[in-house]
């Protein structure tokens, strides 16, 4: 059977009510044949709105439900909501077979008076009517999806359409309170949790959403072997300091029982510079080779560097008050061991490098690292790039 690609658009209610991470959580397990391969925030223009609605128009439902989903569209995702929290929505990209009708049956649900807490609306939503049952009272779908094939593909077309205009980073788009002098970091959900389809990246967000920050970028990235050098080429040399007592710890166990005679501190230290670069190199490949799944040894030439990685990982953009200070707090300690409790390395983290999350320690390196991974507000957006290529491999249809 053909792989479809469709999405899931949480709304900005959810978001604002921190139900992100509950309902990432959800998608990515209870729709569990399919894959996350792209994911962008959104602030819906007024013709955004107006093409999205007007596909409800065409939509076989009946006619109070189609109704109820069209106010709320027209009410809710406007620059200028009824609700004032805002319009921003992340948008997630799904990939899978029968992935139309997989998503709205059995993650998503559907938009019932009596739902049970077995789906996202079903847990998230709310479909409440006036006494009599012939006018809706109150309406949260909690998650906006595609019903049938030519839907999901006007749908599909909208967001590529839309996706420079009205999508990617988001900073200008969350207002504070005056005074309040806002940042903006990265968190970086790193390989381990995307090995397996696992409630483990949505578990790891609703952690950070008690920050109190808000979410205004998010993008799955599949880090090259160039990127994740110059990414991670700062840590040379903290690891050439930090490793260096152990290489002549190492150095002093491994000479004393091999010799019979005394090693010198003079010839320890010159043997511990030797070494102590080649560590510290090795322990910067072992981390790219990580984050990559490629080998940078093995990697030859520069246009090979450059070619997408083998692992899928998570980026997101908090923005706030204290930002990097906070999500800071909220990781956790590098190793999983020293992390204090309830933290998300204690919680989700195996050792010093699978340590579950990567967060920026200050401003000016979030900015260099959101430079480096495409995340900072003039790059192609990728998730055209895979539209277009599933709406060719249909035939345009829609």
């Amino acid at each position: 059977m053909a792989q479809e690609l469709t999405y899931a658009l949480i709304t900005p209610y959810s978001l604002s009510k921190s139900r992100t991470g509950g309902i990432i959580s959800r998608l990515l397990t209870m729709a569990d044949n399919l894959d996350l391969v792209a994911a962008r925030m959104y602030a819906p223009s007024s013709a955004f709105v107006d093409r999205y609605a007007a596909t409800f128009e065409k939509m076989d439902m009946d006619p109070l439900l189609r109704r109820t989903f069209i106010d709320y569209l027209n009410e809710n995702l406007r620059p200028s909501s009824r609700s004032g929290i805002g319009n921003r929505c992340p948008v997630l990209f799904l990939r899978g077979e029968s992935a139309i009708r997989t998503l709205k049956e059995n993650a998503v649900g559907s938009a019932v008076m009596d739902p049970t807490g077995d789906t996202v609306r079903g847990a998230y939503g709310d479909f409440i009517f006036e006494p009599g049952g012939k006018k809706v009272r109150y309406f949260e779908p909690a998650v906006l999806v595609a019903t049938d094939e030519r839907t999901n593909a006007e749908h599909l077309r909208l967001f590529a359409d839309f996706a420079s205009s009205d999508g990617g980073v988001l900073e200008r788009v969350v207002q504070f309170p005056k005074g309040v002098k806002a940042e903006t970091t990265l968190v970086i959900l790193k390989p381990d949790n995307f090995m397996k389809r696992s409630a483990r990246p949505g578990n790891i967000i609703d952690m950070f959403s008690r920050t109190g920050l808000r979410i205004v970028g998010m993008k799955v990235i599949y880090l090259s072997v160039a990127q994740g050098e110059e990414f991670y080429g700062p840590l040379v040399n903290v690891f050439r300091t930090r490793l260096r007592p152990a290489v002549t710890e190492t150095l002093r166990k491994s000479l004393t029982s091999a010799f019979d005679f005394e090693i010198d501190e003079t010839t320890t230290r010159k043997m511990t510079d030797m070494l102590a670069e080649k560590h510290a190199l090795r322990e910067f490949h072992k981390i790219v080779e990580y984050m990559t799944g490629i080998n940078p040894a093995s990697v030859t030439n520069d246009e090979d560097k450059k070619k997408a990685g083998k692992v899928q990982c998570l980026a997101l953009l908090y923005r706030g008050e204290n930002a990097v200070a906070k999500i800071r707090e909220r990781l956790g300690a590098t190793d999983p061991d020293k992390a204090a409790a309830a933290t998300v390395r204690s919680s989700f983290g195996y050792d010093l490098m699978k340590n579950a999350a990567h967060a920026s320690d200050s401003i000016e390196n979030a900015e260099r690292e959101r430079h480096i991974i495409g995340l900072w507000g003039e790059e192609e957006p990728y998730v055209v790039e895979i539209i277009r290529e599933y709406l060719r491999s249909i035939g345009g249809r829609g």
